[in-house]
C-alpha cells in the first residue's frame, strides 16, 4: 500500500503496517541483534570487586529495557520467525554472559549458575526439535517472569550500594 494511501486513510502510517513474519532486517530483530552485540562490552565492564560499578549497571539496565523495547517493537509491527529465535537467544546471551561473567569474578556461586544454564540449553534444544515439526513454542508467562528475576539478580550484583 502506497505512503500517501496509507496516510490519508486518516491515523494510519508507514509505521503501522505489519511486517512480513518471515522478515529478517526489522526494527524489533535490530535492537536484539544491537543486544547480543553490545553484551560483551558489559561483561567487560563488570568489576571484580563486590563494589558494583554505575557504569555496569546503567548498562546491564539500558540492555534490559531494550528487551521490553524489542517486544514492544514486536507485537506494535509483528512477529517475525527471526525475532521469535533472536530475542530468546538474547536473552540468553545477556544474563547467562552476565552470570558467568559474575561468577569468574566471584561474586556469584557456581552451582546455581549452571543448574541455570543446564536449564536454558535443555529448553532451547526443546523449542529446536519442536520447532522443527512446525509447532511454535512461545514463551510462557512464568518464563518472563524467570527472566526479569535473572535480570534483577544480575542488577543488585552490579549496582553500588556503597
Amino acid at each position: 500500500m502506497p505512503l500517501a494511501l496509507i496516510l490519508s486513510a486518516g491515523r494510519r502510517t508507514e509505521a503501522d503496517v505489519p511486517v512480513d513474519p518471515n522478515a529478517i532486517a526489522t526494527w524489533a530483530n535490530m535492537v536484539t541483534v544491537g543486544r547480543i552485540l553490545i553484551s560483551p562490552i558489559l561483561f567487560a565492564l563488570i568489576p571484580s570487586d563486590s563494589y558494583g560499578s554505575w557504569v555496569a549497571f546503567v548498562m546491564w539496565f539500558l540492555l534490559c529495557v531494550s528487551d521490553g523495547f524489542d517486544g514492544y517493537l514486536a507485537r506494535r509491527h509483528g512477529t517475525t520467525k527471526s525475532g521469535a529465535f533472536l530475542d530468546p537467544l538474547a536473552d540468553k546471551v545477556l544474563v547467562l554472559g552476565a552470570m558467568f561473567t559474575l561468577v569468574s569474578r566471584g561474586l556469584f556461586p557456581l552451582l546455581p549458575v549452571v543448574i541455570i544454564a543446564v536449564r536454558e540449553v535443555a529448553i532451547s534444544i526443546y523449542r529446536v526439535l519442536v520447532g522443527s515439526r512446525g509447532i511454535s513454542v512461545p514463551a510462557s508467562r512464568l518464563a518472563k517472569v524467570k527472566t526479569l528475576s535473572q535480570q534483577l539478580a544480575v542488577g543488585f550484583a552490579l549496582i553500588p550500594l556503597t
